[in-house]
This record gives structure tokens, sequence and C-alpha cells, in this order.
């Protein structure tokens, strides 16, 4: 993740900054960030991701969408881009000059990286946590076996766990099933920790 050179962005052009290029790119306050491309492992992680919920899920109202589906996000207009999303029901787009956003994502997963892992723990989750509909949020790392998941509670608390094994499993409370920390890693070979 790259901010482009210090201008400070008005939103249209933003807007049309992100309609007219084949790169992603997000908004903070007049800041434009490019959403770099990610590498195998992140992508594989995402697929993983994305082809076993697809799987789990085939059979009830809900639809698991990609990277490219933006997010309404009230808190940190307009929207964002998260890794993997999911939504029960039919989904709700509001249009913005010509773009689709999506407004009531039930689970929100992003992959971390290196340069966005601080980002998406902290202002994303929080900028995130002003979608209504939003319900359940994963956060899973490339370099080892581990995912945080967060669950909101009645009280708008957010109830953190986490999985660090990769003979573990998470349970997806708002969509009611079960990945294995195995399904979510297919075919990632993690580096073994060097030794001082």
């Amino acid at each position: 993740m790259s901010a482009l050179p210090q201008h400070k962005y008005t939103l249209d052009e933003y807007l049309a900054l992100d309609k007219n290029s084949e790169g992603r790119y997000e908004y903070f306050d007049g800041v434009v960030v490019e959403l770099s491309g990610a590498s195998l492992s992140h992508n594989r992680i995402v697929s993983n991701l994305s082809g076993n919920l697809r799987n789990k899920l085939e059979k009830r109202d809900c639809e698991v969408l990609p990277a490219d589906m933006r997010l309404k996000v009230p808190a940190t207009f307009p929207y964002r881009y998260p890794d993997v999303v999911v939504v029960c029901g039919e989904p709700v787009i509001e249009k913005m000059q010509g773009l689709e956003l999506l407004v009531n994502p039930l689970l929100i997963i992003e992959v971390l990286s290196p340069t966005t892992e601080a980002y998406d723990r902290g202002l994303k989750f929080s900028a995130y946590q002003a979608i209504a509909s939003f319900r359940e949020y994963l956060l899973v790392a490339q370099d080892r076996p581990y995912v945080v998941q967060y669950v909101r509670q009645p009280n708008d608390k957010w109830l953190r766990s986490e999985v660090a094994s990769l003979n573990g499993e998470l349970t997806l409370e708002t969509i009611n099933c079960t990945l294995t920390m195995r399904e979510i890693y297919q075919r990632i070979n993690f580096q073994p920790e060097e030794t001082s």
C-alpha cells in the first residue's frame, strides 16, 4: 500500500481515478492510497478462503464476493476494498457516480501483509464497525498459521479469539460454518523461523 504523490485529492478526483484506472485505490481525507499487487501466498489464501466458503455456503442464501467489491463505509466515506466479503440475503447496492458499493456485508476478511497489517488491525477495522450489518471480522496472517477473529456482541463490543495452529479450526458464527486452518493455508509453504 503506497500513497500517491502529495496532492490533496478531492472526492471527485479520487472517484475519477478509481473509476478510470486498472489499479485499486482507497481514499483517506484527501490522501489516495494505491493497493499494490499481492504476493502469491496472499492470493492463494484469498482463493482458499473464497473457494472453501463458496462450497460451504452453496445451498444457503449467502454469497462470497472477491476483493474488487467496494464496501460503503460510512465512517470513512466513500468505500474500502476488503479481500473477501460474505453477504447473506439479497446484496444491497448503492451507486455512486456509476460505481457499485455493497452496503450490507456480514463477514469481512482481510489477509495481512507487512504494508497493510497495522491499518487492517486498526483504522480499517474501526471504520468497518460503522457498517450496520457487519458482524464478523477475520484477520489472516500469511507468514504463519494464525487467524484473529472478532465477533460483534449484542452490546456492540467485539469478542476476540485466535487460532494459531495448522491443526486448528475456526467456527464462523455469523454464517454457521467451520473452516479448518489447513483449508485456509492449503499450498502455503511457511519459512522456518530464523534463529539468532
